[in-house]
Parts: C-alpha cells; structure tokens; sequence
C-alpha cells in the first residue's frame, strides 16, 4: 500500500481507534500527496486519540477543546544527522546495524511526555541540536566501544560532539 492514496480510510483509521487507545498511524509516503492519509483525517477519524507520523510535514491540526495536534514528521531528520555527526566526531572507520539501534534508542530517550500529550512520536524540531547530540554520543560510544574509532577516546564524549558540531553563523562578510 505504500505510496498510495488514503490507502488508510475512514473504515481503517475508525477500526484502528476502535481497538487501540492511541492508534499509531504512519502515513509515510513522499510527497504529501502520495501519503496514505493526511494528519486531519487520522486525528479527525480517530477522535484525536491518533499518533501521527508522516514522510513529509503536515500542519498543525485543531482538536476538539482546543487542543492542538503537532503531526511528526518520521524522516531522515534526528537519526542520520546524529548518526552521522557522531561517526564524524569520533572518527569511526566504519558504521554499523548497532550504531543504528543506540541511535534509536537514543532518539526514543529524547521524546518527552508532552511530545506525546500533542501527537509527536518525536521530539519538536526546535530541539533538532540537542537531540543530534544525544545521538551523536550515543553512536560515538559503540564507535569507541567497539574499536571502530579513529582517535583516542576523550573524558567526555559529548563535548566532543559537541565540538564537531557545525554553529550556524550569518554573520555578514564585509
């Protein structure tokens, strides 16, 4: 069903919300238009119980009592920025399937409660640098952990992350 069109309907989105408290719905085809159901329907269908994640962003959605719904955006976005970030800072010579699951795991350690009170399966995006970093550490630590680094391993990983870290910098260049 994927890339398909409201693949997920009424009928499916109602009988999910109907056998789960909060039904876990991830539209995750690209582009929006190809998404197997927009964030509207799945929190409309599913009386606002829904957890919503899509390939590509959504806006903001009114629930009832005015609630608002922030639908995720289940993308490349927090995983290979930190993977990646982290296999830089610790100069790993290879990446591997357990860098990926710490990643992961470490992402999932991110998401707070009020996250989830608003329909996020992941952090807000403002939040994109601390999380990276998190990940960052967690993928640098396997790295080390299991001899795949390329330098001596500091006192304090996330400082060295941290470091390696692009700072955005618009400063004008006269």
């Amino acid at each position: 069903m994927s890339t398909t069109p409201k693949a997920f309907d009424q009928e499916v989105i109602e009988t999910m919300a109907r056998l789960n408290e909060r039904p876990i719905i991830f539209a995750l085809s690209n582009p929006t238009s190809k998404a197997e159901c927009s964030a509207e329907e799945a929190y409309s269908w599913s009386k606002g119980r829904a957890i919503f994640a899509s390939g590509s962003p959504f806006p903001p959605y009114p629930a009832s009592g005015g609630k608002v719904m922030f639908p995720g955006q289940a993308n490349n976005a927090y995983v290979f920025a930190g993977v990646g970030l982290g296999v830089v800072a610790s100069e790993a010579h290879r990446i591997t399937d357990k860098m990926f699951a710490r990643a992961a795991r470490a992402l999932a350690s991110t998401v707070l409660e009020s996250d989830l009170e608003v329909g996020r399966i992941y952090p807000a995006m403002k939040r994109i640098r601390e999380v990276s970093s998190v990940i960052a550490t967690a993928v640098a630590e396997v790295a080390f952990d299991d001899g795949l680094a390329g330098i001596a391993r500091p006192a304090d990983l996330l400082e060295l992350v941290q470091s390696a870290m692009w700072q955005p910098s618009y400063e004008s260049y006269v």
